[in-house]
């Protein structure tokens, strides 16, 4: 059976994973990785959670990046060992924090002073200590939709730069905390290694500035971002993690011994997930035609959240190409997944993909309108 044919049997909408391009993925990260010794690899859960996947990832060794208390205890139990997770996020409560301190997790990242006093209090009643890394907001634009950028110097995420001496003196004072680094998230979906460069010469900076203080760290962290080519999912189904790790080897210079860290999620997992549809309904206007799908926005919220593309193709047709809006069944004007995308010609009951979902897909689901949550279906 081709795998049009099993595409078109699975009940829609549904999320269908290549567990083979995941693996492949998964060695090659690992593959470039290891040319640098010291750089260390934390799956960011939060691109997907889905327990077929992170037991997948964990096997290969990856450490774990979680955003909170639950997605802390799905790696848990996933098989990510504890000491291999990092907890980082703006808004982390008393009891997530316990969470993560009594199965002593690797680290916190630090979003700011406030949240370190919080650390300091509950490690100081639960008799233990924290390790923490602090993230710094280090100003720099990674060129990526507004929603998904981080960096910049006013925003929620990371402490400012002109505060950063100041912070690292209160929390050094600090009998339960351990600080053990800095840590960096400037944004998504980044393509520009560029963009990474400019990270690393503004990171030397900062840590040439500290060091003129006596001050150094064992470990730095950079976060992720690495974007993916969603445009040609078939022509480059593995990110180019060699650029990637290669520009931090060649512009980030690391203290002796430390450990560089990175978290990768959108790279490792987007293009091994497509969302699969049906065509409910083709809807004819003066100027344009509408596919209208059994899929919508509670299934795949990119789109409607920040304009994403996804490449979409109807596996049924082999009519000559014509432009459709493609659109889902919510009761929402936002609920589009495209404008004007040349499909081969569209019928009702066509099956139609919409590729590189794997990431942001299933994980950022809802029961909106009461509608059910989509399926789940693997191959490899």
């Amino acid at each position: 059976m081709t795998y049009n044919d099993t595409i078109g049997q699975l009940p829609t909408p549904c999320y269908y994973y290549n567990l083979e391009l995941l693996d492949a993925t998964l060695k090659n990260v690992l593959k470039e990785s290891s040319r640098y010794p010291g750089f260390h690899l934390h799956y960011a859960v939060k691109a997907n959670a889905n327990p077929v996947l992170l037991k997948r990832i964990s096997r290969f060794g990856l450490g774990a990046d979680c955003v909170s208390g639950n997605e802390v205890l799905r790696a848990l139990e996933c098989g990510f060992s504890a000491g291999k997770i990092v907890y980082a996020g703006v808004g982390k409560t008393d009891r997530e924090i316990e969470t993560a301190l009594a199965n002593d997790i690797f680290c916190f990242n630090s979003e700011s002073l406030p949240e370190v006093n919080v650390i300091q209090e509950i490690a100081e009643r639960m008799g233990t200590k924290a390790r923490v890394a602090l993230r710094v907001n280090p100003n720099v634009d990674a060129h990526t939709h507004h929603y998904i950028t981080t960096g910049i110097e006013e925003n929620k995420f990371g402490i400012y730069l002109y505060d950063l001496e100041r912070v690292i003196g209160v929390v050094q004072k600090f009998p339960h905390i351990e600080l053990i680094g800095l840590h960096f998230h400037i944004g998504s979906q980044i393509t520009d290694m560029n963009v990474f460069r400019s990270l690393c010469l503004k990171v030397n900076e900062i840590q040439a500035r500290l060091a003129q203080q006596g001050i150094a760290f064992p470990h730095i962290n950079f976060g992720g971002g690495l974007g993916i080519n969603y445009d040609q999912p078939y022509e480059e189904p593995v990110a180019d993690f060699k650029n990637y790790f290669a520009t931090f080897a060649r512009f980030y210079e690391p203290l002796p011994q430390q450990q560089v860290h990175f978290e990768p999620g959108r790279a490792l997992v987007a293009h091994c997930g497509d969302l699969i549809a049906k065509v409910l309904y083709v809807k004819e206007g003066k100027k344009k035609k509408f596919a209208v799908l059994d899929a919508g926005m509670n299934d795949l919220m990119r789109p409607a959240l920040y304009q994403a593309f996804h490449k979409i193709e109807n596996i049924t047709s082999d009519k000559p190409e014509e432009k459709y809006d493609v659109v889902g069944p919510i009761c929402e004007s936002s609920d589009c997944f495209g404008k004007d995308v040349l499909l081969n010609g569209v019928s009702r009951g066509d099956t139609i993909v919409i590729h590189s979902t794997g990431a942001y897909g299933e994980v950022m689901a809802s029961r909106y309108n009461l509608r059910e949550l989509p399926g789940v279906f693997y191959a490899g």
